[in-house]
Order: C-alpha cells, then sequence, then structure tokens
C-alpha cells in the first residue's frame, strides 16, 4: 500500500470517524442539558405539591368537621372544568380490520385506542401493538357558546359500522352533532373525517377555527430502548415543499411550524403513526414537541397542536387520512407525498446511492431469494464489481509506487532532510516513469458514498428487521454472540458481536497484509493503520448485524480482487520494464491541481519549477 493508498483510506476514517464523533457528542450534549432542565422541572413540580399540600392542610385545619374524604372532593372540584355534557356513559370499545391491521376505538372521545399490525412482532416475539389502550391522546376542543368542549370527554355511539368502515356519533342535548368516521383500506391506509353538523348557531361567531391536539406515548418495538429512541421522532412536511422536516432525533425539542402542513407522523425505527391531509392544512401555527425521558419504558412522548378552520356551515368537515404502519420505502414511495422521506438513508449528497441502486437492487434479490444473508452476499459481489476499474487503477498504482521505493528512499537520504528537495525530486521521478502520486488514493475516496450510504440503509431497512442469518437471529440489530455480563468503556454495551468482530479482524488482517511490503513506512502512520479496525469496532458493535456482515464481506472480496491482480492481471516484470521504458523517453503528463499547487508553493521559496520538468 502506497503512501497516497494511505491517504486515502485515512482521508475515509477521518471523514467517517468525525461524523460519527459529531453525533455522539452532540448527544451527549443535548442530553446533559436535557436532565439539566428535567431536574429543573421536578423541582418546581415539588414544591407545586408540597404547597397544595400545604393549603389541603390548612383547609383541613380550619374546618375539623369536613372529612378528608370531603376536603380531596373538594380540591378536584377547584381544578376539574364543567363542560355542557351531563351523565357520563360507561366506556365501550369498537373494531374494524383487515389482513394487515386491526383497529380499536373507544366511546370516549371517538378516538382511536388501539392498533395492532398482525403481520409484525416485537422484539420479544408479542403482538406488535403501534399503538397501546390509553398511550394515545387525540381530542378536538370546539368553543360552543355554552361552553368549552373537548371531545375527550364527550361519549360517542355507533351510528353505522361495517367490518372496515364505522362513523361514530355524539349528538347534544341542545342540538347538533360531531361525527368521526373512519374507513379502513386493503393496506395501512385508514380514511379519515371529521364533521361539525348544525353547530353553526352554538359556536361563538368570534371563532373561526378550532384546535386538535394530539399526545402520543410511542411503545418499544425494538431489541433495545436506548438504540429504538435514538432514531424517534416527530417529522412533518409543509404541503408547499417537495421533501419532509423533522425534530431532533437526539434529544429532546419542540418547534412552531409557520406554515401549513400536509401530513405529520410519530415515528419510530421501522413503524409509525401518521396523520395525513391530503389537501394540505390551510391554518399555520402547528407546535410539536418530543420528550424522551430516561427513567421510563416507552420510546418517546411526542405531542402536536393544530388549528383547524371552521367555516359555520350546516356540515363543516374534515376530511383526513391515518397511515399506521411500517416505514418501507417502497410502500411509502407509492403515496406520493415524501412520506419514504422519514426513513433515514442519508444526506442527499449519499442517499441517491441507496435510492437509484441499492433499494432497488435489493428489492429485486428479494423476489427470487429468502436469505438475506444471500442477498446482502450479491449485493456486495454487484457493488464490488462497479468498482472493479478504480479498485484495479489503485492497486495498479500501488504496485507502481512499490517498484518504485528504493528509489524513492535513495532521494530521501540524498536531500538529508530537506523536505523541499525531496518533493521536487520525486514529482519529477513521478513524471518520468508515468505515475500519478494520487492514483492510489483517488479511487479509495470513490467508495465513500457508497460507505455512508449503506451505513444508514442497513439500520434502516425494515426488510432486514427479525430476518436471521447464520449466528445472528436478526440481521437489523447487533448479534449477541457473546453476554459478558459487565460493560466495557466505549464499547457501549455488555456484548461482543461477532460480526463486527470479523469486520474489524479482516481490516485488521489487510492492514497487516499492505504494510508488510511498505518497508520504511513511519511508525506513526503504522499505529494509525492498525487503530483504525480496532476503533471501527468499538464504534460497530452496536449496530446492525448486516451492516458489518457486508464490511466483512467487503474486506474479504478486496483480498480475492487483490489475489487475482497480482497472480493474474499485474505482471510486476513488466510493469518495471515499461516504467524503466519511460524513463529513457519524454512523456508528457498532464498536471494535475495539486502538481501546479505544489510548483507555485516551490517558486515562492525560491526554486525555480522548470526544474521539477528536467
Amino acid at each position: 500500500m502506497d503512501k497516497n493508498s494511505i491517504i486515502g483510506y485515512v482521508l475515509i476514517f477521518v471523514i467517517f470517524a468525525g461524523w460519527l464523533m459529531y453525533s455522539s457528542n452532540k448527544t451527549e450534549l443535548e442530553q446533559q442539558a436535557f436532565e439539566k432542565e428535567q431536574l429543573r422541572a421536578d423541582s418546581i413540580a415539588k414544591e407545586a405539591t408540597i404547597d397544595s399540600l400545604k393549603r389541603a392542610a390548612e383547609v383541613a385545619k380550619n374546618a375539623p368537621q369536613t372529612t378528608t374524604e370531603a376536603v380531596q372532593e373538594a380540591a378536584v372540584a377547584t381544578v376539574v372544568d364543567t363542560t355542557p355534557e351531563v351523565v357520563a356513559l360507561p366506556e365501550t370499545f369498537y373494531g374494524i380490520n383487515n389482513a394487515k391491521i386491526d383497529i380499536q376505538f373507544t366511546s370516549k372521545g371517538g378516538s382511536v385506542n388501539k392498533v395492532v399490525l398482525t403481520e409484525y412482532q416485537r422484539a420479544d416475539s408479542t403482538p406488535l401493538v403501534l399503538i397501546e389502550p390509553g398511550s394515545n391522546n387525540f381530542s378536538y376542543t370546539i368553543p360552543l357558546k355554552s361552553g368549552v368542549v373537548e371531545t375527550k370527554n364527550l361519549d360517542f355511539t355507533v351510528k353505522e359500522k361495517s367490518d372496515n368502515h364505522i362513523t361514530l356519533e355524539h349528538k347534544f342535548s341542545t342540538g347538533g352533532s360531531i361525527e368521526q368516521t373512519y374507513t379502513l383500506n386493503e393496506g395501512y391506509l385508514v380514511d379519515y373525517a371529521f364533521r361539525l353538523v348544525d353547530l353553526q348557531e352554538n359556536i361563538a361567531r368570534k371563532h373561526n377555527s378550532y384546535s386538535l391536539a394530539w399526545d402520543m406515548r410511542l411503545p418499544l418495538q425494538e431489541r433495545k430502548l436506548a438504540n429504538e429512541r435514538r432514531v424517534s421522532t416527530v417529522y412533518y412536511k409543509y404541503k408547499s415543499e417537495d421533501e419532509p422536516d423533522n425534530l431532533s432525533e437526539t434529544s429532546d425539542d419542540d418547534d412552531n411550524l409557520q406554515a401549513g402542513i400536509q401530513w405529520l407522523a410519530f415515528k419510530q425505527q421501522f413503524f409509525m403513526s401518521t396523520l395525513i391531509f391530503p389537501e394540505g392544512l390551510e391554518e399555520s401555527g402547528t407546535t410539536i414537541s418530543v420528550e424522551k425521558p430516561e427513567n421510563v419504558e416507552y420510546v418517546g412522548e411526542m405531542v402536536a397542536d393544530l388549528s383547524l378552520p371552521y367555516s359555520f356551515n350546516t356540515s363543516d368537515e374534515q376530511n383526513m387520512q391515518w397511515y399506521f404502519g411500517p416505514n418501507h420505502y417502497k410502500t411509502l414511495k407509492k403515496f406520493d407525498m415524501g412520506l419514504e422521506g422519514t426513513i433515514q438513508l442519508g444526506h442527499w449528497t449519499f442517499s441517491w446511492v441507496n435510492k437509484a441502486v441499492v433499494i432497488p437492487v435489493f428489492h429485486w434479490l428479494s423476489k427470487s431469494i429468502k436469505s438475506y444473508g444471500l442477498i446482502i452476499l450479491l449485493l456486495t459481489l454487484m457493488i464490488k464489481l462497479v468498482l472493479i476499474f478504480p479498485m484495479y487503477k489503485s492497486y495498479l498504482s500501488t504496485a507502481k509506487m512499490k517498484l518504485l521505493k528504493p528509489e524513492l528512499e535513495e532521494i530521501k537520504e540524498k536531500a538529508n532532510g530537506d523536505m523541499t528537495k525531496v518533493q521536487q525530486e520525486q514529482m519529477k521521478l513521478y513524471r518520468k516513469v508515468g505515475v500519478s502520486p494520487f492514483g492510489g488514493c483517488l479511487p479509495q475516496l470513490v467508495q465513500l458514498p457508497i460507505l455512508i450510504a449503506l451505513f444508514r440503509f442497513f439500520p434502516s431497512s425494515i426488510e432486514l428487521r427479525q430476518k436471521s442469518f447464520l449466528w445472528a437471529k436478526d440481521l437489523s440489530t447487533y448479534d449477541e454472540w457473546l453476554k459478558l455480563g459487565f460493560e466495557i468503556p466505549l464499547l457501549g454495551d455488555s456484548h461482543i458481536s461477532l460480526f463486527t468482530l470479523l469486520m474489524a479482524a479482516s481490516s485488521l488482517l489487510y492492514t497487516i497484509y499492505n504494510q508488510q511490503s511498505q518497508a520504511g513506512m513511519n511508525n506513526q502512520m503504522k499505529y494509525i493503520m492498525y487503530l483504525m479496525p480496532v476503533m471501527l469496532f468499538f464504534w460497530f458493535n452496536s449496530y446492525a448485524a448486516g451492516l458489518s456482515y457486508y464490511y466483512f464481506l467487503a474486506n474479504m472480496i478486496t483480498f480475492g480482487q487483490n489475489f487475482i491482480f497480482s497472480k493474474f492481471i499485474v505482471d510486476e516484470d513488466k510493469l518495471r520494464l515499461q516504467m524503466e521504458a519511460n524513463k529513457k523517453k519524454k512523456v508528457t503528463v498532464k498536471q494535475s491541481r495539486f502538481q501546479k499547487k505544489l510548483e507555485e508553493m516551490a517558486k515562492k521559496r525560491g526554486v525555480d519549477p522548470k526544474k521539477l520538468k528536467r
């Protein structure tokens, strides 16, 4: 491996490592800020509780004839808002379903109470409950003349129902009603209509809108809470834009949206609950937030407050849709509203690799191959085949630099430590033999977009979820080959992932193999090259097994490519003769920008750059 190839690898490593360290440090700082804020909030809540208890005690002291129960009832009565409603009815549940999903509704508010995705399971093999009973608070606030009404406090009854359709209705004693209609399609999409019927005379004229509050606690679906929490947040898309946006995935966050939205999603690693406005929401002022407390067992709490327009018609209707389903790229892409943007495929500079190449090839292979381990192997072979020409150029450059090694060492000895002279003589030698100093570096950088794209693809691909291969039970998360029973600093968990270990070991062996032919490499550079695989092991130990498996395969295929190049394609004796022949004739090689820059620097130092061309 020549110096320039090493530079290429180091650049890839530095960019990749810097990106990972930046994300990790950012997460840690945001978490520390959150914990401080949480402590402050807990302190305020504690003081408020103490004040409330003191006031209750004072009431009891001044009214000894009042029983404790009466005092408690009086305290509750002071904080509960009154509404025009009368006697509450017992809570009743209703359901609709198809082959993919079961949805349960509650008579209290007429909203979704439970959602089960029947084709999926949680990491613990229990049914995948996307929305758990009591965790989804979805309520409208209607400003009636007789008082403000919240639909979560109203009782709804069935007006009409079938297996995939239900209309829930609440009738006011003063006239008018509220209707909510849900129609389940063949997949995961639910048509949803909210109607205010004959309430135009009961709503205060100064109000031309009403509000909608959606608050949901996301249940744990995957193997590790911290990993799922790290990629769960609120996504949204403005109707005037093509790409969605989102709150922070790594810490608590909130935002006040300044334009109408087309959809709003509470997204987890592989599933999401999404409220869609097909025509777009005209009103602005939507607020959203995400909270991820560390001391609870749910992934996070997502909150959204929206404003919906009211036109004072006899029947005022809002037509919406729900998507309760998987974060499957092709499924979401069919809706043609940017929902696939919730799947983290990387920045646009790298995500195009996933969208244009990796995902289509991956799905094409999955149509005829059931083993996802074999699919990853074939995908790796295809990628390596596409990159074979730049990899050959890299190997050829390495071979040339290897043959030049004695002459380069001789130049260093004659220069007596004068690095400017060393650079001049080296560039002169490169021109004579027809070698580009960056011949081994640039082909390595070509791999960078694919490297980062696949780093995003494997942990986000629901196709790999709960798909086993060899000892890995789930390729979408880490394979727990060895349970340690204790945590190792920087490792991030108390386990060893075998695929990650194999990936790191193959990288280390490749480094050793290449450095055996690099006599004279300084010790500092050697230590950096040896350290890279070790650091990769620590970083990737808790990442998706499919990702480590891919990198391991890529390393092993590179071994095979280099063996074929050395034994059957590149003849070092012929290459040496060609380089010697180049020295004897005047070879014109187009200067690179880097070479021009070196000559400019030499000129500033008082060295005639024309001497470099002799």
